[in-house]
């Protein structure tokens, strides 16, 4: 059996190379109905200083949003995308994902260590754990 998604599918994109695996991988799976909506989320520090000016940050997300569409393309599927400004990167996603009435959120896990998920508080994990709509971890091969 094939999963296919025929509503709003979230995609959360963290860096270009993020951004064109997950498309890919998604792009067999999208039905005649599907919107895409591609999300990047600036983390905010809080009231602390940030990572990097924001002008470069949206530049990268250009560029995260760009690799996204590629694989995109040729699968007629309406695509729209996001820039997310937020202090914690799930709680951003889902409170997007709930605000476009979308169906689900789909993302491929990506790898690291268990001491960088320790330390960075494992955004995969978390987005599952904590879901309020349906999540779907998609292969990393597109299979």
């Amino acid at each position: 059996m094939t999963l296919t998604f025929d509503g709003r599918v979230v995609l959360p994109a963290a860096d270009p190379d993020d951004a064109e695996r997950t498309a890919s991988a998604i792009a067999s799976r999208l039905g005649p109905t599907s919107t895409v909506v591609i999300v990047h989320v600036i983390e905010k520090a809080g009231g602390g200083i940030d990572k990097a000016p924001l002008e470069s940050r949206k530049e990268y997300a250009g560029n995260v949003f760009d690799r996204a569409r590629e694989p995109l393309e040729a699968t007629g599927t309406a695509v729209e995308t996001e820039l997310l400004y937020g202090t914690d990167v799930v709680e951003t996603i889902f409170e997007g994902a709930e605000e476009w009435d979308a169906d689900a959120i789909a993302f491929i896990p990506r790898e690291g260590s268990r001491i960088t998920e320790l330390l960075t508080g494992d955004v995969s994990r978390r987005l599952i754990r904590e879901a309020s709509i349906p999540v779907v971890a998609l292969p990393q091969n597109g299979n």
